[in-house]
């Protein structure tokens, strides 16, 4: 996909890693659309890093936790722009263990409509302009808890409710792949720790003691944190490199999954290996 001229409405974007891909996607020549509730404070610096990309964009007031709310957003970028290509599906809210403490109602209610509910209703309305379009493209980005879960160095990070939710998107994802074929492709890109996703600019990272923070990096095969450009890069690939890729679950990490399993020394053995001429 060429981006340019292109169409986004990309979620979760006031600030942070959706931030860094409108704004990735606002230099490409795409025209930006972005739904904002929370965090005011950050729109002055989102409007000024907007204007001076010089793309056409949108900020539009939008509590997705209505789902009425999501039909109103689609067809208003639609009516402004005129068509709707890309869909960055980032709209998510998790609770770290370390700063809310046990589940409330309320806390597990807040996860589930934010992280899971609102993406659903976000691309049923877009669906549509979507296959309008043509050529199109979803991006769900979901986390690792997934699948670790409340276990190990990030039992810190992620609760339950948080992990079930993003559980459930790699299912979406797979539907949505089949409904919006072949003109939709909808992928999913799984995050590990990222700077402000379960990283050093979030809250609760602050609350964790050198030795907690250090088992969370160790736990990552290449030892370090993800950057905002590490993640412009993996969504750019799946945007505009990977046109036979549907339904996929690209996981951006650094190894995280995989780095609390060690690989043993390969052990001696007691039989000889067979030569190589020999028949079974």
């Amino acid at each position: 996909m060429n981006l340019n001229g292109k169409t986004a409405l990309v979620l979760g974007a006031v600030k942070g890693i959706g931030k860094a891909v409108a704004l990735d996607l606002a230099r490409a020549g795409a025209a930006v659309a972005i739904p904002h509730y929370d965090w005011p404070e950050a729109l002055p610096a989102l409007r000024h890093d907007l204007a001076a990309s010089g793309a056409p964009h949108l900020l539009v007031p939008a509590n997705l936790r209505d789902t009425r709310a999501a039909v109103d957003l689609v067809e208003r970028v639609h009516g402004h722009f005129g068509a709707l290509h890309i869909l960055i599906n980032n709209i998510e809210r998790g609770g770290w263990p370390v700063v809310h403490g046990a589940y409330t109602t309320a806390q597990w209610d807040l996860e589930q409509e934010t992280t899971l509910r609102a993406k659903q209703w976000v691309f049923q309305a877009a669906l549509p302009r979507l296959k309008a379009a043509g050529e199109a493209a979803v991006v769900n980005i979901s986390s690792i808890a997934a699948l670790v879960g409340r276990s190990g160095p990030a039992s810190l990070l992620f609760n339950d409710g948080y992990a079930a939710a993003n559980r459930a998107v790699s299912l979406l994802t797979e539907t949505w792949a089949r409904l919006g074929a072949p003109q939709v492709r909808v992928n999913e890109l799984m995050l590990g720790l990222v700077e402000t996703r379960h990283g050093p600019d979030t809250r609760g990272w602050g609350l964790l003691d050198a030795a907690q923070r250090q088992a969370l990096v160790d736990h990552v095969l290449l030892r370090r944190i993800g950057t905002f450009q590490d993640v412009v890069e993996a969504v750019r690939f799946l945007l505009c490199r990977a046109p036979y890729m549907t339904g996929s679950v690209l996981r951006l990490d650094g190894g995280y999954v995989l780095g609390g399993e060690a690989v043993a020394p390969m052990p001696q053995g007691v039989e000889p290996a067979a030569d190589a001429g020999s028949q079974i």
